[in-house]
């Protein structure tokens, strides 16, 4: 097949359009009843799961392009609830080949229980997609949550949909009459918090408690879920996060998200937001390729704070439990991915553009770390890049949670693909998070069975508690998992080995280099 069967047959598979029932054929106990709408969802087995249901009252199209999302509203209509929608635009890097239909019309979430008899409220977890915030979406196979459920029936789990890249953050205040747009920096963000809303006012008839709601992602996901505490008013619909190789480094600040709009009006010869929103989402989609991995969230002081690590280390998160890790080799995934040329275009690109705005002082940490590392000739990169990305803003949050008085688990994802150039890059963690093992390209293989059970059972284990440790009884392995908290002396850590799950001191595994790449985490996205 060549992408586009591909993408028909899963978009046959997994998508479609959902359409009012108006006649009244359809089965009632598929049918859940919420605020702007009755849905209809399909059972798998013993999964029922509702995808495609809109949050929001008005599609972000037209006038509201680059307008915050709108609250859902009243309706009484009976809808379909077969298809995932469509997803946003974000980045032609990314999307080249992909899998997805891209559309302005993205605001919607699925929605997947089992079909039992318990009457008491279950937990909830919220996956929010990663992508660099420039691409994925709810469609993606791998986050079909049917294997997911079936082995854990006693929570609910909800995927949720946001406007990327060049839709979900571009900043357009400074331009000349850009003073109506004063969200669109971070739009992605409001999404999310919209679509946590939504599901706080309608979970309960899905049988989901609103109380205990578990926000997770990975990468840009993860980022997220570290910014959303931080976003105002979020808190109020969640109570805990779990965030896999990401953190609150990920966001600009308000003169690098400039640029980027500068960039890419230039490209498109757009003087104002009104030439802007001429363009069509395929030209708008095809130009943002000049800002690859540079659309992200903004510190813009009022959405975001400015300094996202230090609102953390003054409390901003302590009422809830964190649960944060990253995996040995990151960005050894990039390396993988973009083939070994565009790899080092990209990376020669990136430390050109970067590097020239080091202090003397930052660019001989950065140069003395790589200088120690071996390995393959792209590995000093890819192992600098692993830390400032990943590891050591991983090793950071934890840090500043527990400075501000929060609770704070930390992980080591360690088991390795056979692919020596992925090792255990970005990313390779997901398959086990999600129940699938046939989704192996990225590992080569699929890990240990128990191994992967136990990992989710301890993610769902915090979901519901707020803890990951399990009992004897609990482990599926028959062995107790007590993980410890992380804290400023031991700084201990789980160690997700594939055949020795353990907790060590982080002196012990070395996540991060303290003295080299530590305090580079104040660059955020080197």
């Amino acid at each position: 097949m060549d992408a586009q069967e591909i993408r028909d047959a899963l978009h046959g598979m997994y998508g479609g359009e959902n359409k009012q029932i108006t006649d009244g054929n359809y089965d009632k106990s598929l049918a859940v009843k919420c605020i702007n709408g009755t849905f209809v969802g399909r059972k798998n087995d013993n999964i029922i799961v509702y995808r495609g249901i809109p949050y929001v009252g008005k599609q972000p199209v037209g006038e509201l392009r680059w307008k915050a999302p709108v609250d859902a509203v009243p309706n009484d209509g009976v809808y379909e609830a077969y298809y995932n929608a469509k997803s946003s635009y974000g980045n032609p890097s990314f999307e080249v080949g992909s899998l997805y239909y891209l559309s302005e019309d993205s605001l919607y979430l699925n929605v997947f229980k089992a079909d039992d008899a318990t009457t008491e409220k279950k937990p909830v977890m919220v996956w929010i997609h990663g992508g660099a915030f420039e691409s994925g979406g709810t469609i993606d196979p791998m986050f079909d949550c049917v294997n997911f459920m079936k082995e854990n029936p006693e929570v609910i789990v909800v995927t949720i949909a946001y406007r990327l890249g060049v839709m979900g953050f571009l900043h357009l205040s400074h331009l000349p009459d850009g003073k109506e747009y004063t969200d669109s920096q971070n739009l992605g963000l409001l999404d999310q918090q919209k679509a946590l809303k939504w599901v706080h006012e309608n979970i309960a008839a899905f049988g989901g408690d609103p109380d205990n709601v578990t926000i997770f992602g990975e990468s840009a996901g993860a980022a997220s879920c570290t910014l959303q505490p931080l976003v105002p008013g979020s808190q109020q619909y969640f109570k805990r996060l779990i965030a896999e190789s990401g953190s609150v480094n990920q966001a600009r600040t308000p003169e690098e998200a400039i640029e980027c709009t500068n960039k890419l009006m230039d490209v498109l010869g757009c003087k104002t937001v009104a030439d802007l929103m001429k363009v069509s989402g395929d030209k708008l989609l095809e130009a943002s390729a000049i800002n690859f991995v540079h659309q992200v969230p903004e510190r813009d002081g009022r959405i975001l704070p400015t300094d996202t690590f230090e609102a953390y280390a003054n409390g901003a998160a302590n009422d809830l439990e964190i649960l944060v890790g990253c995996n040995k080799d990151e960005m050894n995934f990039f390396v993988s991915s973009f083939g070994k040329e565009g790899w080092d275009n990209w990376i020669a690109g990136r430390k050109q553009e970067k590097f020239a705005h080091l202090s003397p002082e930052d660019k001989a940490l950065a140069e003395s770390y790589m200088k120690d590392v071996k390995g393959d000739y792209f590995q000093p990169d890819s192992s600098l890049f692993s830390q400032v990305w990943f590891n050591a803003p991983i090793i950071r949050i934890s840090e500043e949670q527990t400075k501000g008085g929060g609770k704070a688990y930390t992980y080591y994802f360690t088991p390795e693909s056979p692919d020596p150039i992925m090792k255990c890059g970005h990313a390779i963690e997901l398959a086990v998070v999600f129940n699938h093992p046939e989704m192996t390209a990225d590992t080569g293989r699929a890990f240990d069975e128990t191994f992967c059970k136990t990992m989710r059972k301890m993610w769902v284990q915090f979901a519901k508690t707020g803890n990951p440790s399990l009992t004897a009884a609990e482990s599926p392995d028959g062995k107790a998992k007590n993980w410890p908290l992380y804290d400023l002396k031991e700084k201990q850590v789980m160690v997700l080995d594939e055949f020795d799950i353990h907790p060590a001191k982080e002196a012990d595994v070395k996540i991060v280099d303290w003295e080299r790449t530590y305090p580079l985490t104040k660059l955020y996205m080197l």
